[in-house]
């Protein structure tokens, strides 16, 4: 069994900065590929970026890239994602999840179907 626990969330004014941190339990977590999601109010649920279990492949939507940067640190099963220059419309609470089935896989999947486990979120607000 895998937990995930988000943590990093928080306010933040229009072109700062946050690391939203994912810490996991269970040491399969090590070896499969992990991603961020985000929902924004009134939206449904979207993929933010994913990584492959050694760090060696990442993903991101492209409202995001060049503006954050997700990573992971597989001796502390924890994943991150560096948030820089953030916007208004990157308000949503954001989730970690990770995909039992890509055990040492280089490809993360970009859609939330393939992963089995998932935190309970953390709110991250850009005011204006």
């Amino acid at each position: 069994q895998v937990q995930l626990v988000e943590s990093g969330g928080g306010l933040v004014q229009a072109g700062g900065s946050l690391r939203l941190s994912c810490a996991a339990s269970g040491r399969t977590v090590g070896g499969i590929s992990m991603g961020w999601f985000r929902r924004a109010p009134g939206k449904e649920r979207e993929f933010v970026a994913a990584v492959s279990w050694s760090g060696a492949n990442k993903y991101y939507t492209d409202s995001v890239k060049g503006r954050f940067t997700i990573s992971r640190d597989n001796t502390r099963l924890t994943v991150y994602l560096q948030m820089n220059s953030l916007k208004p419309e990157d308000t949503a609470v954001y989730y970690c999840a990770a995909d039992r089935d890509s055990r040492f896989s280089e490809v993360a999947p970009l859609n939330e179907a393939p992963y089995d486990y998932w935190g309970q979120g953390t709110q991250v607000t850009v005011s204006s």
